[in-house]
């Protein structure tokens, strides 16, 4: 295994653990207050300029027209319809319910990527998405010991859209981020979002900013925007630039280990034998897939 595709899968391992903390962080932010779609808009607005300040540094590079308006549309399903729409979904629904529709998230890419891609759908990858999936399921279900808000069906749905979209965009986009580093690709992606979004917030952001939060409501949100989108995101680029679409996704395993060490770790759960048993799976779910053979291996060997 090369250097690269080392530092890939310790790119998404850190995203993961990001986006594990997302959703407990996030709820408590708009529990305090914080309005789901102010939430979304501050993620992509921030992230916006992060990315563009940063990209200050970065190698200069001209995007032609025609990748322009792809970026919009990856844009849109990478960052509008995922980040958006998992926010408001969070925001109606409990952490429990939400993270186990994360883990759906290998599931759709490995279907996407057949479907768009004609990556064979193995045996071995199939073996490694369903022992992932078993033990994200069995981790979550063991956290949630009745003191969890309840989920709603409406709530759960439109989470299970932001998984979706982001499924496609992993699938369709490919190529696309192939072309450009990170930092091109991302101030494009997230300037366009912080746009659309905009045009829907504004009176969401001009109450949220005539309101006073406590430090720890807006730590909360900095963790969310920085962390959460701008550094996650960026991680998750360098780790789809090297690997397949059903290998990046199935890091979103990590996500229901990360809450459950921080939890025990805050005093807020324990860990036993059965959580050290789902963790096992996940993280023998997530190598299987990384050993599934690509349809160019497939080729080769034919």
């Amino acid at each position: 295994m090369n250097n690269k595709i080392v530092k890939a899968h310790l790119a998404l391992f850190a995203a993961g653990c990001m986006w594990g903390l997302l959703a407990p962080v996030g709820k408590a932010a708009m529990d305090a207050g914080v309005s789901s779609l102010s939430l979304a808009s501050m993620r992509m607005i921030g992230a916006a300029a992060c990315f563009w300040i940063a990209s200050l540094f970065a190698p200069k590079e001209k995007v032609s027209k025609r990748d322009l308006v792809l970026l919009f549309f990856a844009g849109l399903l990478c960052i509008v319809f995922n980040v958006g729409l998992f926010t408001i979904g969070l925001s109606m629904t409990s952490p429990v319910d939400s993270t186990i529709i994360t883990t759906t998230t290998p599931i759709l890419t490995m279907l996407l990527a057949a479907l768009f891609l004609k990556e064979p759908i193995t045996s071995v990858k199939v073996s490694g998405v369903i022992i992932g999936a078993i033990g994200a399921l069995v981790l979550i279900l063991s956290n949630n010991d009745g003191s969890d808000i309840a989920g709603s069906i409406p709530g759960d749905i439109i989470c299970f859209i932001a998984q979706i979209s982001f499924a496609l965009y992993l699938t369709l986009f490919k190529g696309l981020i192939a072309r450009y580093n990170v930092f091109t690709l991302m101030k494009w992606m997230f300037m366009y979002s912080a746009v659309c979004i905009a045009l829907y917030s504004f009176r969401d952001l001009s109450e949220m900013a005539s309101r006073s939060f406590s430090l720890d409501v807006w730590l909360e949100v900095g963790f969310v925007v920085f962390f959460g989108t701008f550094v996650a995101y960026l991680l998750v680029l360098v780790g789809q630039k090297a690997l397949r679409p059903t290998v990046v996704s199935s890091y979103n395993y990590i996500q229901p280990v990360v809450a459950t060490v921080v939890a025990v770790y805050l005093g807020m759960g324990t860990f036993g034998w059965l959580k050290a048993f789902a963790s096992l799976l996940i993280f023998v779910g997530v190598y299987v897939v990384t050993q599934s053979k690509s349809r160019e291996q497939m080729l080769n060997e034919g």
